[in-house]
């Protein structure tokens, strides 16, 4: 289990008398589960930047990789409850409550939901020669080849894996998985033919799948991806939906007041225009207001757990 670090400590970029109240009387600390310079770091220093002008005290971000996330998420459920120690987190949060049989904290308990920060959708790709032109022929040749075809994804937890579950689910049959350590890897594997089929991110496979080095086949959002010429899975006809969404969290009990602050200093930092043309680069979309809500983001993750949770079982991929 290797634990790695990478800090930036962001300038102080607003006036003292934004701190009001108390709170923030230091500099916080967001914690980011994932490796520098990967899709959950850039959505997170970029947010990182925007609160601390609104709160009027430094952000440092924090890289605390390991465990499908659950290293940084079980640190920042141990901290002290009073909204300096922040979490960033994607869709696998909700899948870690049942893959993880031992978590040292409760997800539902441990943490408290401050707000949604972003959605991005998944793309269904294949190699270039695959024997299907839409997503009903892609989903038969999963039904009728099943364990023949093989699945790509780049670890447990991860975005790419939960979205295979749902893949799979709907074709209500398994493919052989090939876990590999991170897309690109995947995706060079696809692009040489010797991987199959994958549930990639949009932001990741949009290149590939523009060039024609990849087939790209749908995207799991309920509305097509600007820039991306696919059609979603609804208008195929399969209910396969899902959004690598990003969260923020701070340790449960954390006053309301103070979960109210760091929610209103979220919205200020999401309706940044520099961070807004960032995401859209990346085919991320910054979460709707009434989402960016601790009430809001508690609910959603809770159906999230819920949603998940019989796939993971069926599917039988625990970590111990």
């Amino acid at each position: 289990m290797l634990t790695r670090r990478a800090t930036l400590a962001l300038p102080l970029l607003a006036t003292p008398a934004l701190a009001q109240g108390g709170f923030p009387s230091r500099p916080l600390t967001l914690m980011i589960p994932f490796a520098a310079g990967g899709p959950t770091d850039m959505i997170a220093r970029l947010m990182a930047e925007g609160m601390s002008k609104e709160l009027g005290q430094p952000v440092a971000a924090e890289n605390v990789t390991g465990a499908g996330g659950t290293i940084a998420a079980a640190r920042v459920a141990a901290s002290r409850p009073d909204g300096h120690t922040l979490l960033i987190h994607h869709i696998g949060l909700a899948a870690a409550a049942t893959l993880y049989r031992q978590l040292p904290f409760s997800i539902e308990r441990g943490l408290a939901p401050l707000g949604l920060v972003s959605h991005t959708g998944m793309t269904l790709v294949a190699r270039p020669d695959f024997p299907a032109n839409d997503l009903r022929g892609y989903i038969a040749q999963l039904r009728e080849r099943g364990d023949a075809l093989n699945l790509g994804h780049s670890g447990l937890g991860g975005s790419n894996q939960l979205c295979g579950m749902l893949l799979q689910h709907a074709a209500g049959r398994s493919a052989t998985t090939i876990v590999f350590r991170g897309s690109a890897p995947a995706m060079t594997e696809m692009m040489a033919g010797r991987l199959d089929i994958s549930c990639e991110q949009a932001t990741v496979a949009a290149p590939f799948i523009r060039d024609n080095r990849i087939k790209g086949f749908a995207v799991t959002l309920p509305e097509r991806i600007p820039g991306l010429d696919l059609p979603t899975t609804r208008e195929q006809g399969v209910d396969l939906i899902m959004s690598a969404w990003h969260g923020l969290y701070a340790a449960a009990g954390t006053p309301p007041e103070i979960q109210a602050r760091l929610a209103q200093a979220m919205r200020a930092a999401l309706r940044e225009e520099r961070l807004r043309a960032r995401y859209a680069e990346t085919l991320t979309t910054v979460a709707a207001e009434n989402e960016v809500n601790p009430d809001y983001h508690a609910s959603f993750l809770a159906s999230e757990i819920t949603r998940l949770r019989p796939l993971i079982v069926a599917a039988g991929q625990y970590a111990d």
